[in-house]
């Protein structure tokens, strides 16, 4: 069952329902629904029920599990941008007493703070949270499994510190908090920490047998900021367009593109695996594209949002099992069907309204060292830098103001680039964070360090 929308081709219509038929199918869930949203809106719903008649529809509430993750992280990275709080702030500055006050605010956000993956016995998930009231009954005797900052080590725990330094900053709940800063502005009225009509009911599938078990849906408590919400996939695509583009009401593009940056050292397998994580996203790389977004489980309730913002398509996939289908690759799949299908129809090029001449006159092949390069001008009158070999250190640049640029990305991040000019108002070379980049390979008239050999360049008889 699906509903069509004019937006995709009845062929791309078929293959997203057919993959998520086969994930209802081959992983035994009791429903499945997903959403795909491209250019900024959804253009297409699909569901699968076990149930003739009731497939749920994009207000059908699901349990999203640590997709709840994000959504704390952007009420954090509020607090960054109204200069409440730095990244670099030990938790302890703003939150003291936990013992585990040690680790940073950014390292909280990427699960490199040190701390155990789940919160001491009873099985968190599936016990009412009123048997952890405190902070202290969460984090445990002993929080640190690993030294602060070294490696990734997923942590609920980290997650529930972040929801109490909110509410610290605040003044109030983290659900009350929620619901104000995001919820609201964004208009996701069916996002809520509680259930409400109407919702999916969670369910185990019996791995050997095709028979349910009703999965217990508690109030995690203390622990709501890492895996709390209920949602549904119409919420959810709108608020994957906000993550791909930011709104101003809650977060900048800006922002929410520093979110999306990796912030984790990965393990050895996660580089085998093309995974990492940002601030509150998980990052990946699959079928040759950057996807952003993050998974989601609880007992009953399996949940997946994938981004890729180069492709403009954003997936959504919720299901009612407690295991079964695999929706981080149902979500890949989605996206890939559609950005393969009907690829991005790129904006039309148009020239620039104006240009500086003391910077068209940058443009061009210039060499640092032997290596040669094109410095290009870009449309929003910055430069970029590539490596004309295809291989090779290559940055954007924005542009300052003052005849200066900034790197924007890779090896020159956050590096100035500056013109040098001789007295008599030329070009001699570009300087990149010290780098000498010069018209000819090792131009014998610009200020090379170390100098150029009087003889010149010469032949071996």
């Amino acid at each position: 069952m699906t509903t069509i929308q004019e937006e995709l081709l009845p062929g791309t219509r078929r293959a997203l329902l057919h993959r998520i038929a086969v994930a209802q199918s081959e992983g035994r869930s009791p429903s499945l629904v997903a959403a795909v949203v491209r250019d900024g809106r959804t253009v297409w719903h699909g569901a699968r029920t076990s149930v003739d008649g009731h497939a749920p529809d994009e207000n059908v509430q699901y349990r999203i599990g640590s997709i709840t993750k994000t959504f704390t992280a952007v009420l954090v990275l509020r607090l960054r941008d109204e200069g409440l709080l730095d990244l670099g702030d030990r938790l302890e500055k703003h939150l003291p007493g936990t013992g585990a006050g040690e680790a940073t605010i950014a390292e909280l956000l990427a699960h490199i703070g040190g701390l155990a993956a789940e919160s001491p016995a009873p099985w968190w998930e599936r016990s009412p949270g009123s048997l952890r009231p405190e902070l202290a009954d969460v984090l445990g005797d002993d929080p640190f499994l690993h030294p602060i900052g070294r490696r990734f080590h997923y942590s609920n725990p980290g997650y529930t510190l972040l929801g109490a330094l909110v509410e610290q900053l605040r003044g109030a709940s983290w659900e009350e908090v929620l619901r104000r800063e995001v919820l609201e502005p964004l208009g996701l009225n069916r996002t809520s920490a509680q259930p409400s009509a109407p919702h999916a009911g969670g369910w185990a599938v019996h791995p050997w047998a095709d028979v349910l078990l009703p999965e217990p849906t508690e109030d995690l408590g203390r622990m709501a900021p890492a895996g709390q919400l209920w949602s549904t996939t119409g919420d959810l695509a709108r608020f994957a367009v906000f993550l791909a583009q930011g709104d101003d009401r809650v977060l900048s593009a800006e922002t929410v593109r520093e979110m999306r940056m990796p912030a984790a050292p990965a393990e050895a397998a996660d580089v085998a695996d093309g995974v990492t994580y940002g601030l509150g996203l998980q990052i990946q790389h699959r079928d040759g594209r950057l996807l952003v977004g993050h998974s989601g489980s609880l007992p009953g309730f399996l949940a997946n949002l994938t981004i890729s913002v180069a492709d403009d398509v954003a997936v959504v996939v919720l299901a009612n099992c407690t295991s079964g289908p695999l929706l981080a690759a149902v979500g890949a799949d989605l996206v890939r069907i559609v950005a393969e299908a009907e690829p991005r129809i790129p904006e039309s090029w148009h020239p620039l309204p104006d240009v500086d001449a003391s910077v068209l006159e940058l443009a061009g092949q210039w060499y640092w060292g032997t290596y040669a390069f094109a410095l290009r001008l870009t449309g929003d009158g910055g430069v970029s830098l590539e490596p004309l070999s295809g291989n090779g250190r290559r940055s954007r640049f924005r542009a300052n103001g003052d005849g200066t640029w900034t790197g924007l990305e890779g090896y020159y991040a956050g590096e100035l680039l500056r013109t040098v000019r001789r007295p008599d108002g030329s070009v001699s070379h570009l300087d990149l964070g010290s780098f000498v980049f010069t018209r000819q390979p090792y131009d014998e008239n610009a200020e090379v360090p170390g100098g150029v050999d009087p003889e010149g360049w010469r032949g071996i008889s």
